[in-house]
């Protein structure tokens, strides 16, 4: 991302804002925005106790550019587990690049999606199409962040967006990819046998093959 400060940011699928005070405490002008008013309603909240300068808004992200009304950024951010959210990534990436400003970019953090065709303990078989990417539908009570919670509405939907799709709704809605990385690490204990480093990353054991578990996009708008 490089230096942020005085950057106008936004932060799509913000949830309650952790991550986007993160970037607000790193001197970023930013703006979160999700569909969900309960976690807007928390992210205000926290932003107020923490003494952290921030703005957030309640839209669906395709509807973020009349949710701004019209304002560009300097950087649009979109961070892990947001993607899976989204039927449409061609239409997701074209908003995207509405929002930005000239010379404006687009810095995207997603867990990759060939690690969710491997199975869910040692991560050494593939169990799943990687070219099927959904929709997906689950349920069951609990949540990511707690799977002891009492939820209602249960039922979800998901989607599988392969590298390529990703890629090209990018690079197709006029955007310049500066970089893509692959990662072999994560930040939640996505099998069993991952092993926890410094703080919530987690890798392969020594010695274990090495599979790409995250990507982060850097494009640019000319």
């Amino acid at each position: 991302m490089g230096d942020v400060r005085g950057k106008r940011l936004i932060h799509l699928q913000c949830h309650f804002g952790r991550d986007t005070l993160s970037w607000a405490a790193r001197g970023a002008q930013v703006t979160g925005l999700d569909f969900s008013p309960p976690a807007i309603e928390a992210a205000s909240r926290l932003a107020t106790e923490l003494g952290i300068g921030a703005r957030f808004l309640t839209a669906d992200v395709y509807d973020s550019v009349s949710a701004v009304g019209e304002e560009t950024f300097d950087i649009v951010y979109t961070s892990f587990g947001a993607l899976n959210w989204l039927s449409d990534i061609t239409r997701w990436a074209s908003v995207v690049t509405t929002l930005l400003a000239p010379a404006g970019f687009l810095y995207l953090a997603e867990f990759h999606p060939f690690s969710f065709a491997l199975d869910g303990e040692t991560g050494s078989t593939v169990t799943h199409d990687y070219f099927d990417e959904g929709p997906e539908a689950s349920g069951g009570p609990g949540t990511y962040a707690d799977e002891a919670a009492t939820t209602e509405h249960n039922a979800t939907v998901e989607w599988r967006h392969r590298l390529l799709t990703v890629v090209s709704a990018i690079a197709g809605s006029g955007l310049r990819i500066e970089f893509l990385h692959e990662h072999d690490h994560t930040f939640y204990l996505q099998r069993q046998s991952l092993q926890r480093h410094d703080g919530d990353i987690y890798r392969p054991p020594e010695g274990a093959p090495r599979i790409p578990l995250t990507y982060s996009i850097r494009a640019e708008k000319a």
